[in-house]
């Protein structure tokens, strides 16, 4: 393709094994997360392998394709572009931009002539839309923002606590490459795409009439990211800053931000009944850069901060994400994948007996014998406390080894 990008090989490696099978495979994400670089890192791997394959590819973004509004447009646009003879790829760009999309995709799949390819930028109509219209003929692949290895590596930066900090500070969308790592110019572009974000995927999506409510509300997330939030508490918050609102209102607005990648929920889960509680959930931001250009970004708040990092390193890794609930005492995170579960603590540092009694304590209180880890900033880091492992925020996030431990 004519256009330059650096290569996010961890996403291709997850979607190469189903190029050429006949299932739809939908590329799933926040915008500005780099999914249509991924679209265009796959067309070339394709076409090195198959140098006759003829790629029919639509942008929703561009302008150029604005005469594809519904799924009687798109049916017709790529059906005159197929070939014979040849092996048809479809790829579509921002795919819940056309109405009635899944109509299409349903056709074009039944007619066994594309392998298709898609992007979207909302969970609830991607899920809702296509598990309705193709139960079973799909798969998604999530695409995050950076990692912290991709940041060094976009950045050439080395690991350390310089770079770390600017992981921080800035997040991990790609485009930041491209700018002078300044909080001027950095929040300037972070703040456009959060306005964007906003207006496309939540605001028009949902016919939402009152901006002024929504960013409030993501202010109070941004300003509570892992604590423990409910409808009511945020309702009664709102209130006392002159903002009329009900639970269900709250709720409502959770998930459309939650529907456009903006926040994750999270949902507590009893350690020893397995029970999930429904209520009192925390929220966590898909990029930290996003929410530092609406808050600010204050070296007070390390330690929730950090938290954040360590749910989107599970996050990007596959990983089911729980809070664990234990008594009156909490777990940090339950990650569970596969045959595997670990259970997380995350500190700013472990420096006196309190804070060691806290961290590594609760841990010791779960009554299995899982993997478990505590996750700080402190320079100095014995190998474990009493079994349980500790690891350095920056070793966390650059070996992947370490959540491979059984």
């Amino acid at each position: 393709m004519s256009k330059i990008y650096k290569k996010r090989s961890y996403y291709i490696n997850k979607i190469l094994p189903f190029v050429g099978v006949d299932i739809i495979k939908v590329i799933i994400g926040q915008r500005r997360v780099g999914k249509s670089y991924i679209l265009l890192q796959l067309i070339d791997v394709i076409k090195e392998k198959d140098r006759k394959a003829n790629i029919v590819y639509i942008n929703k973004e561009e302008n150029d394709y604005d005469s594809i509004s519904n799924y009687r447009d798109l049916i017709a646009y790529a059906e005159k572009r197929a070939k014979t003879k040849v092996k048809n790829y479809l790829f579509i760009d921002e795919i819940q931009e056309i109405e009635n999309f899944e109509k299409a995709l349903r056709h074009l799949f039944a007619k066994k002539v594309f392998d298709i390819y898609c992007t979207g930028s909302n969970a609830r109509l991607l899920s809702s839309e296509i598990a309705t219209g193709l139960s079973g003929r799909y798969i998604e692949i999530p695409v995050h923002a950076l990692s912290y290895r991709e940041f060094l590596r976009f950045q050439k930066l080395l690991p350390g606590e310089d770079s770390l900090q600017k992981y921080i500070r800035y997040g991990g969308l790609p485009f930041i490459t491209n700018l002078k790592l300044d909080d001027e110019i950095v929040y300037s572009y972070l703040h456009s795409i959060y306005n964007t974000i906003i207006l496309k995927d939540v605001v028009a999506r949902f016919n939402i009439r009152n901006i002024n409510f929504l960013n409030r509300l993501l202010e109070y997330l941004a300003e509570n990211i892992g604590s423990l939030v409910s409808a009511n508490r945020i309702s009664n918050f709102l209130k006392s800053q002159k903002i009329q609102t009900t639970p269900n209102i709250v709720l409502n607005y959770l998930s459309y931000l939650t529907s456009g990648f903006i926040v994750r929920e999270v949902n507590r889960a009893d350690i020893k009944g397995k029970k999930v509680f429904e209520i009192n959930e925390k929220y966590y931001w898909e990029d930290l850069g996003l929410r530092n250009s609406l808050v600010g970004y204050k070296a007070t708040e390390i330690g929730q901060i950090l938290e954040n990092l360590v749910f989107l390193q599970l996050l990007r890794l596959g990983f089911t994400i729980h809070i664990g609930q234990l008594g009156d005492k909490e777990i940090d995170f339950i990650a569970e994948k596969e045959d595997r579960k670990i259970y997380i603590q995350v500190a700013y540092l472990v420096n006196d007996e309190a804070t060691i009694n806290r961290e590594f304590g609760n841990l010791l209180l779960v009554p299995n014998n899982y993997q478990k880890m505590v996750i700080s900033m402190d320079k100095i880091i014995g190998k474990n406390y009493k079994g349980i492992q500790h690891y350095h925020i920056i070793d966390f996030l650059l070996n992947n080894k370490i959540l491979k431990n059984k």
